[in-house]
């Protein structure tokens, strides 16, 4: 085949022959050179492209070669050929039409598109016969190429990695699908990672094979290309199946939203004991994975989003040697719980009162420690920004103290292996005598939080702790309207920035603590003030 011919009249006609003698498509894959690679021959509906392995296109490259095949008949270009064009990055693709003598009919062309309009990621050529063609390749896939390359440049020096978000739901919709998805977009943000598009789908059930649609999942592989990414994040959990399944097709990093949590983790852990949690965390996750070694997703986590700590170099050991690994981290562990057992005893026996925050990631739990005890405690508008238990004296009045301890948030489905590897710094939880539950009252949807948290205190035994809603960030609102949704909750409105409310905080804490019914400095888990 010359070179700067997209195909000939001759070429044509030979695979129509063969068509019009079996009934089968037929197509080959040409590269640059002009040189066929690879034959393939199909049934009467498609045709089967070869098994590219991991072989994969550069960035904001095409793969370099062309498929032209015949159709049984005068047949466009259909959702399978577009399907190719798209996965597999063809330069270009050719679907010739073959009539009753095994003629060749009009030859239609696609290629892909490179612009950001997902609606315009296909272009398609006006239909003519192959005769016809009168378009040099050579040239047009260089321009092609280099319009590609101009794009990826516009990337600025010191990006973090760049990822499409996806949401997949099944069923009846939820009613907070879009606070689920900006939630998802907060979790990316804080792991540094730049979302440069989302891509959402409702379907009636979800796919076993590919969690979405085929359609669907072609609009992702285009987006995907034309958007240069390194990776793909579902918010839906994925089966190991899935994952591989979607890392083929995409030829890109795939992870869910529990690998995601868990980067966040291995990122802001600092202590010893945050990274042995993590790590257990991260191998629990893992374990169940090793068996798909072929999986595309999982083997290219070399480092990156989903990628850190022990996935960095278990990625290839047996399971024998992670089971051993997590065995021996949980008896670490186990040692840890009871170092803190022991503190909590000496802290018990003193009679200090303790009292714990919690609530949702990143509702300003940490500002309201430092706002109280006016100490420095590391604060930033990221989700989990605090993952190591903090602790600090607190002066109440009469001369008063108390423990006032800041823990790591909770968020919507939890991932339980988090929940169980953490367990040891949530006992923290187990002698406070009140929960401080800080809720982000400038939230759309802080009643699911409020619940989600309580969801998790319940899953580890702390459902019955009294607790008292905080409702923070009020100097967002409207003036009063902070202070009503507090009262209709029963709870305090404050602002741990402006530092307004915090008397009113104290005194209800103090309620709490201390019943006018008990003696001065002995804590009552019995008093008034308990969940509300």
């Amino acid at each position: 085949m010359p070179p700067e011919r997209l195909v000939t009249q001759e070429f044509a006609r030979q695979l129509c022959a063969f068509t019009g003698e079996t009934g089968r498509q037929v197509g080959v894959l040409i590269d640059r050179r002009g040189k066929v690679t690879h034959v393939m021959v199909g049934t009467p509906e498609g045709i089967e492209m070869p098994d590219w392995g991991r072989l994969r296109a550069g960035r904001g490259r095409l793969r370099g070669l062309r498929c032209v095949h015949t159709h049984v008949g005068d047949v466009p270009i259909d959702r399978d050929d577009e399907t190719d064009l798209a996965g597999l990055r063809l330069d270009a693709i050719v679907a010739i039409g073959t009539d009753r003598e095994g003629m060749p009919g009009l030859a239609y062309t696609a290629a892909l598109r490179p612009t950001q309009d997902v609606g315009a990621g296909i272009e398609h050529l006006e239909p003519t016969p192959p005769a016809q063609l009168d378009l040099d390749f050579r040239d047009w896939i260089r321009a092609r190429e280099e319009e590609l390359a101009r794009q990826d440049q516009t990337r600025d020096v010191g990006d973090g990695e760049r990822a499409i978000l996806v949401s997949v739901t099944a069923g009846r919709k939820p009613e907070d699908f879009e606070a689920q998805l900006e939630e998802l977009k907060e979790l990316a943000r804080s792991a540094g990672v730049d979302v440069v598009d989302t891509v959402t789908q409702h379907r009636p059930r979800i796919d076993r094979k590919f969690l979405m649609g085929t359609g669907r999942l072609q609009d992702l592989v285009i987006r995907a290309f034309q958007s240069d990414v390194d990776l793909v994040i579902f918010d839906q959990n994925l089966t190991a199946t899935q994952a591989r399944n979607l890392g083929e097709r995409l030829e890109l990093r795939v992870i869910d939203r529990t690998q995601l949590i868990l980067d966040i983790f291995a990122q802001r852990a600092r202590t010893a004991d945050g990274k042995l949690q993590v790590e257990l965390a991260q191998l629990k996750y893992l374990l169940p994975r090793l068996a798909q070694r072929a999986d595309v997703s999982l083997s290219r986590l070399a480092g990156g989003i989903g990628g850190r700590g022990p996935g960095e170099t278990k990625l290839e050991v047996d399971r024998r040697r992670v089971r051993d690994r997590i065995a021996r981290l949980e008896r670490q562990l186990k040692q840890l719980r009871g170092q803190r057992e022991s503190r909590r005893k000496r802290r018990a026996r003193r009679e200090v009162p303790t009292l714990s925050i919690v609530g949702y990631t990143n509702a300003g739990k940490s500002t309201l420690l430092r706002a109280l005890t006016k100490t420095d405690v590391h604060v930033a508008d990221q989700m989990f920004a605090t993952l190591d238990p903090t602790s600090r004296r607190l002066r109440f009045p009469q001369d008063r103290e108390v423990i006032i301890t800041d823990t790591v948030g909770f968020i919507r489905d939890l991932p339980p292996d988090l929940v169980a590897a953490f367990r040891a710094t949530l006992e923290e939880l187990e002698d406070a005598d009140l929960l401080l539950h800080v809720v982000d009252a400038a939230t759309p949807d802080f009643e699911r939080r409020i619940e989600a948290v309580r969801e998790v205190l319940r899953d580890i035994g702390l459902g019955d702790t009294p607790e008292l809603l905080v409702f923070n960030q009020i100097d967002r609102l409207p003036p009063t309207t902070g202070e009503s949704i507090a009262v209709r909750h029963g709870g305090v409105a404050v602002s741990a920035v402006t530092r307004s409310g915090l008397a009113d905080l104290i005194e209800r804490a103090e309620d709490v603590l201390w019943s006018s019914r008990q003696d001065i400095g002995a804590p009552s888990r019995a008093a008034d003030g308990g969940r509300r």
